[in-house]
């Protein structure tokens, strides 16, 4: 009955851990889409600087209450970390910039593949068939549903690279740090948190301007915008944590695969809240699609040789050769 238990515990708190990382996450779009769209707050950069302040003012608190343990994390890790996280946000929003939506659709669709590279060549994970399918079949139907225009441009192009790569590093990351440095998340966020949002308030107000060629102190601040300001600050706290948890316990792959049925709520919210047009027949398609690859990539992966690490033990006739050779080696010793 124990291990019953304690599979249905996993279970629970897995199921609970993506819960809370698609309420946040399609929230924080909500809140952030109504910021900019609504009050003209385009100031992505800071904002997400002000995300990881309130962040980390989070960790300080845990931290005098006694709920976060004191760990280590060495720098030039933490540096490496800081540095693809920010070429990350910042690749993504030049990308979103200098891209037609398409193809930023289609950039952010290729992260899982790169992310299933990054596991291969890093951990030796190994995928069997229904397992690929059924990640291209999630590509298939996400990309139904929003890949519409699609232009290329040598600039957009080299932006979109380096987003992509920076952010499944980032999210690789994630994984590696918490296992190798047994780190919770909330140790992780407090090393990496500090770190993202100095660098990104101290740089993140030049880079908005260069983007958006607007200043984030000519800003006119009204009551209702620094609400939403502070809205969105507390629910990326939730953002950021959902994540760490959940790349931590899965992997950046499983986290990106999962992580599309937030792409297709954020598009059933959009058409309730921001006045689109009715789902159209090739967006339904796509959804169903995506969540059927969805489906079949969890009971794929879960199944036994559906993902797992590759032994590097030696195969078993090589074994048994060098067994007999030491036999005999010993066998000629004592004579």
């Amino acid at each position: 009955m124990a291990p019953a238990n304690k599979a249905d515990r996993k279970a629970f708190v897995d199921a609970a851990a993506w819960m809370f990382n698609v309420v946040t996450s399609v929230g924080i779009i909500i809140v952030n889409k109504a910021l900019m769209a609504n009050y003209g707050f385009s100031f992505a950069t800071t904002l997400t600087g002000l995300h990881f302040a309130t962040t980390t003012l989070m960790t300080v608190v845990l931290r005098w209450l006694g709920y976060i343990q004191s760990s280590h994390l060495p720098l030039p890790e933490l540096l490496k970390f800081v540095l693809f996280a920010n070429f990350s946000i910042v690749g993504m929003n030049v990308s979103l910039m200098w891209n037609s939506v398409g193809f930023y659709q289609i950039a952010k669709l290729s992260m899982i593949p790169v992310s299933c590279f990054l596991e291969v060549v890093m951990d030796k994970i190994r995928y069997s068939r229904d397992t690929k399918l059924s990640i291209a079949v999630v590509l298939l139907g996400v990309g139904v549903c929003t890949i519409t225009d699609v232009s290329v441009n040598t600039k957009g192009f080299i932006a979109a690279i380096i987003a992509v790569w920076s952010t499944s590093l980032q999210q690789y990351y994630v994984h590696h740090l918490q296992r190798r440095y047994n780190l919770s998340s909330f140790n992780l966020l407090g090393h990496t948190a500090p770190a993202q949002a100095g660098t990104l308030l101290l740089l993140g107000p030049f880079l908005d301007y260069w983007l958006t060629n607007k200043r984030v102190n000519a800003y006119s601040y009204s009551l209702v915008s620094v609400m939403f300001i502070i809205l969105s600050c507390n629910i990326a706290v939730g953002t950021n944590l959902s994540q760490f948890i959940c790349i931590g316990r899965f992997t950046a792959v499983s986290f990106q695969v999962l992580g599309h049925m937030k792409t297709i709520l954020v598009l059933i919210m959009g058409f309730f809240f921001f006045g689109k047009e009715g789902l159209n027949l090739h967006v339904v398609l796509g959804m169903i699609i995506a969540v059927a690859g969805m489906i079949w990539y969890g009971n794929a992966s879960s199944k036994p040789g559906g993902k797992e690490r590759r032994s590097m033990s030696l195969p078993t006739s090589r074994q048994q050769k060098l067994g007999s050779l030491s036999d005999s080696n010993e066998h000629d010793g004592k004579i």
